[in-house]
């Protein structure tokens, strides 16, 4: 009996001594877990925004795209200048002038019925991922709108806008590509956001901004070459806002 107890009693303290030798291993990986906590060791989240080298839209989008609406570079008989951005409201498409019978074409979405306007008009600012500040005009048909949403892949805006004149116009990207080549807006013109990405490294502040009436005569562009993505630049200060004539169908609203 007594050496029964006695073998019970070593096994109970080796037991203890295996229960604070496990402590002692714990204690410095727990320490350092709360310090992480305490003093934000941790990783940062990663960053929401896609980089300027990564697609902007799903790998499907351009396939989704008609062949109409895709960029590319076309031939194209205007007296504009070099630089000179066109959109042709009536067939949802926009060119961006090359000189010698050549243009970029882009798919655009424009304003729906109500909504469109012509005119000339200068760029007058641009943006990278823009917040969104939605007009009274804009709150007043749409009261739950939000007043205001902080720019990234969810805003409206998509990830290049460029501003037109000293009107609430703009040209800007969108998080919803199959609006291409729709009349949805309310005024604004909207690319998808790997077109507004090579549209903006393309213009600088100043650039002449040439609308045509949705009514205006159309010819069918001829395509050549696809034009490739190229490299974004960085944003231009605010030029002078110096209001341009317009011709609106209704009062000016994003």
């Amino acid at each position: 009996m007594t050496h029964f107890s006695e073998n019970r009693a070593q096994l109970s303290r080796a037991s203890s001594a295996l229960v604070v030798a496990a402590a002692l291993l714990l204690t410095p990986a727990l320490a350092a877990q709360a310090s992480a906590q305490v003093f934000s060791y941790a990783p940062a989240a990663p960053n929401g925004f896609p980089s300027d080298g990564m697609s902007l839209n799903a790998p499907d989008d351009e396939a989704a795209t008609p062949e109409r609406l895709r960029r590319t570079v076309v031939a194209y008989d205007t007296r504009e200048v070099p630089g000179t951005v066109v959109i042709d409201t009536g067939r949802t498409t926009l060119y961006y002038v090359l000189g010698q019978g050549r243009a970029i074409r882009y798919g655009v979405g424009v304003g729906r019925e109500g909504f469109t306007w012509s005119g000339v008009q200068t760029i007058s600012r641009k943006a990278e991922w823009p917040d969104w500040h939605p007009p009274a005009e804009m709150i007043a048909r749409q009261p739950y709108l939000p007043r205001f949403m902080a720019g990234g892949p969810g805003n409206p805006l998509g990830a290049r806008a460029m501003y037109l004149g000293s009107s609430q116009y703009r040209i800007h990207g969108t998080n919803d590509p199959s609006t291409i080549g729709k009349f949805v807006s309310s005024g604004c013109i909207r690319l998808t956001n790997e077109d507004v990405a090579d549209l903006f490294s393309r213009v600088d502040v100043g650039t002449r901004v040439v609308v045509l009436p949705k009514n205006a005569p159309h010819f069918e562009a001829r395509g050549t070459i696809t034009v490739r993505p190229t490299a974004v630049m960085a944003p231009h200060v605010i030029a002078r806002p110096d209001r341009q004539a317009m011709n609106h169908s209704t009062s000016a609203v994003y």
